[in-house]
C-alpha cells in the first residue's frame, strides 16, 4: 500500500464517516445493528467512544474501516476480543484489510494478549475465509444468535480464536 493506514481513537468528529460506513449495505448486515438514521446512532457510537477501545483506520485522510478491542480479565487477562470491525467495501481486495487486523492483533500482543477471539456471521464467508488466512480457527457456533430487522430467520455467529505465540498451550 502505497501510505501506511493511520490507526487512533475514534472521537466524536468522526461521527459522520463512521456512521455513513457503518450503515453501509454491504457492511451493516455483518455488524451488531440495524440500519439507522444518525440520531438514532449517537447513542451507539456515544457507547463505543466511552470504552476508549474504538480504533478509526485513516488512509489518505479518510476513514477506511474502524474496529474495537477488549480484554478480559481475571485469570483471562490473557486474551483480547476483536469487534465491531468494518472496512469499506472499496477497500475489499486492497490489503487494507489484513493491514488493520494485523496492526490490531500487534498492539493487543504488545498490550499481553497471547489469544485473539472474534465472532463472525455464518452468512458471511467473505469474512470468515479472510480470519482462516490470518491463522483464526473455528471454535464454536452460537446458534440463532440474532435476527436481522426484515428477515424471517435467525443468524448463527461463530466464533473463532487465534493463539499467539508465548502462550504456552500443547497442541
Amino acid at each position: 500500500m502505497a501510505d501506511r493506514p493511520l490507526h487512533r481513537l475514534a472521537t466524536s468528529e468522526d461521527f459522520e464517516a463512521v456512521h455513513a460506513l457503518y450503515m453501509h449495505d454491504a457492511v451493516v448486515p455483518y455488524l451488531g445493528l440495524d440500519p439507522m438514521p444518525a440520531t438514532d446512532f449517537r447513542p451507539h457510537y456515544a457507547h463505543l467512544l466511552a470504552t476508549r477501545r474504538f480504533q478509526v483506520v485513516e488512509q489518505a485522510g479518510r476513514i477506511r474501516g474502524f474496529y474495537r478491542t477488549a480484554r478480559h480479565g481475571g485469570r483471562a487477562a490473557h486474551v483480547g476480543f476483536l469487534a465491531t470491525l468494518a472496512v469499506d467495501p472499496a477497500m475489499h481486495g486492497t490489503g487494507f484489510a489484513r493491514e488493520m487486523v494485523e496492526t490490531a492483533i500487534e498492539r493487543l500482543q504488545a498490550e499481553g494478549v497471547l489469544r485473539i477471539e472474534l465472532m463472525v456471521e455464518a452468512d458471511n464467508g467473505r469474512a470468515q475465509a479472510f480470519y482462516r488466512k490470518l491463522g483464526f480457527e473455528h471454535e464454536g457456533t452460537l446458534r440463532a444468535a440474532y435476527k436481522r430487522a426484515g428477515e424471517q430467520g435467525y443468524v448463527d455467529e461463530l466464533y473463532f480464536a487465534r493463539l499467539l505465540p508465548g502462550l504456552g498451550v500443547a497442541r
